[in-house]
């Protein structure tokens, strides 16, 4: 639901959209891809625009690892608009006037959907790691359960950068015809081995804290440190040499040499600040799970890639991937690419030339949102 208010909060006035945030509860038990059973659901959702009369004009949004289904617009009594909003909007790539825009957070995260912070009804206690493993497959089925719940047939187009892109493939490998289009931006049809190995210091980090306890810190002291760490790590991936260089260079916070070790240069200061922050927001154990979703993810599984995508008919593709990018390389991007015109699918490939590395997709609104726009009005 959306409703357009005036914000009298600034000297110039503009007009923000105000959102809900809603709550899906499956009651029925769901089999993991593991084979393990959750006995119910919990999803949290936004939804932007209006569905029209035949409910053909749905889009839904996939985010990626830190994520969630705040995607666009404000919360009341927040100055914060969601993390995609240069994106999605009234008149924006992903134009609310003309779609109906869903964005849904994915199981095993900690924003609202179930996951290993969330109450066990068997115990009356946080899951912890006897939360199942929950593979990119698994969120994929869980949001089909959602669409159906909203009564949607047919999507217009499923879209996502980083994990959100791998979301977005499996849609077209799960579910083709559902799905007229797909947009995977930033990411990759299996993780590599370094991209693997990134995400195990991460993990490591978080398990090294003594406050971690094997998962049960849950009224307790939270793994803080490690998880700010691996947040940190994170961070030097998103970005790029060139734009480290450009904002931070060699800076140097005081003036005299010492062995403080404390946040000296600027760019030190910076990972400091968003490993801090982080800490605040997300759940350690739900950083576990979903890296290691990501990590499980491959949809070629020992068989060329374009088999992968031998089933599908009919959804057109816009593969978009970032010059300086090194988390998840245009190479990458190619190789899909490659697969879907083996398959003979329709396929549109865009390298966007840009400074700010991984992070470019969620900074790149321009250039993103002029081939968006024109892809979807081809769809």
């Amino acid at each position: 639901m959306e409703q357009k208010t005036r914000d009298n909060s600034k000297d110039n006035l503009s007009d923000k959209i105000y959102v809900e945030t809603n709550q899906f509860y499956y009651d029925r038990p769901f089999v993991l891809e593991s084979e393990a059973v959750l006995d119910h659901l919990e999803i949290t959702y936004e939804t932007y625009g209006k569905l029209n009369s035949d409910r053909s004009n749905a889009i839904l949004i996939c985010h990626a690892l830190t994520g969630d289904a705040h995607v666009a617009g404000y919360h009341r009594g927040e100055d914060k608009p969601g993390w995609w909003d240069g994106m999605v909007g009234p008149g924006k790539a992903f134009d609310t006037n003309k779609y109906f825009v869903i964005c849904s957070n994915v199981i095993g995260s900690c924003r609202g959907s179930i996951g290993p912070s969330s109450i066990n009804p068997k115990t009356g206690r946080e899951y912890g790691l006897e939360f199942p493993v929950v593979t990119i497959k698994d969120m994929v089925r869980a949001q089909k359960i959602l669409i159906d719940h909203l009564k949607i047939d047919r999507i217009k187009c499923v879209a996502g950068g980083s994990m959100g892109g791998m979301q977005a493939l499996q849609w077209a490998v799960s579910y083709p015809q559902m799905i007229d289009s797909c947009i995977p931006i930033a990411t990759t049809y299996r993780h590599s081995a370094q991209q693997i190995a990134f995400d195990e210091v991460g993990r490591q980090a978080i398990m090294a804290d003594p406050n971690w306890n094997n998962g049960e810190y849950y009224g307790k002291e939270i793994p803080a440190r490690g998880l700010a760490v691996a947040r940190m790590i994170g961070h030097i991936t998103y970005m790029s040499d060139k734009s480290m260089e450009k904002k931070f260079g060699r800076n140097l916070r005081k003036k005299e040499y010492g062995y403080h070790f404390k946040q000296e240069f600027e760019v030190e200061n910076y990972l400091q600040y968003r490993g801090s922050s982080f800490i605040h927001r997300f759940d350690a154990n739900s950083y576990l799970y979903l890296t290691k979703a990501m990590d499980y993810f491959d949809l070629q599984r020992g068989k060329p890639l374009a088999e992968a995508f031998s089933h599908i008919k009919n959804v057109k593709f816009l593969v978009i991937a970032f010059s300086s990018d090194w988390l998840y390389p245009p190479y990458q991007s190619k190789e899909i690419v490659k697969a879907l015109k083996m398959n003979g699918l329709t396929v549109t490939y865009c390298e966007i030339s840009s400074d700010y590395g991984h992070d470019a997709f969620l900074i790149e609104f321009n250039e993103e949102s002029k081939l968006i726009k024109h892809f979807l009005e081809k769809v």
